[in-house]
């Protein structure tokens, strides 16, 4: 009896993670929608790519690329689409408690940075950042969600280095 309690929470647990991380994946293959994803597999090749030793900055990137388990950016020009990943993202933080880190209102631009703590105080284990108004070319709305074991301020390097949507905001949100 007390194994099959376990094998139920087990089940049970590993499918609120399986439905976790497939929340946004119902706009992957919408054409008015664009996607990035970056799995682990690939950030594990990513980070072997020879470079130069010397290269601090460069080096910095590659170990940031290790503690990285997922990256996935939604963007959007359509507003129907926009409203309906706000509704998503709102769905999302209802059952996945993340901590609201920045909100920031400014000339019709809202962004909204959640994480959820890793170990200390210092770790992210997820970040999502939520933009509406963006007004940059093709993307109104922006959803971008990574998961990992990270500091903030290594995160700002990476949306740098990749030229992710939401970069500037991440590096605001990293100083303070």
């Amino acid at each position: 009896m007390k194994n099959l309690v376990l094998v139920v929470v087990f089940l049970s647990t590993s499918f609120v993670s399986f439905a976790q991380n497939n929340a946004f994946d119902k706009y992957e293959e919408n054409p008015l929608i664009q996607t990035v994803i970056v799995n682990k597999t690939m950030f594990q090749m990513m980070s072997k790519v020879k470079a130069d030793a010397k290269d601090k900055e460069l080096q910095q990137y590659f170990n940031l690329l290790k503690k990285l388990d997922n990256l996935k950016v939604f963007t959007t020009s359509n507003a129907k689409l926009g409203a309906d990943m706000r509704a998503t993202v709102a769905t999302y933080l209802k059952s996945n408690p993340l901590e609201e880190l920045m909100r920031v209102t400014n000339e019709g631009k809202n962004v909204k940075i959640y994480v959820k703590s890793g170990a200390n105080e210092n770790i992210v284990k997820e970040l999502l950042l939520f933009i509406e108004g963006a007004n940059m070319k093709d993307a109104n709305t922006i959803v971008l969600s990574l998961t990992g074991n990270f500091n903030l301020d290594e995160i700002s390097m990476l949306t740098e280095k990749m030229s992710l949507p939401g970069g500037a905001d991440l590096k605001k949100a990293s100083k303070k």
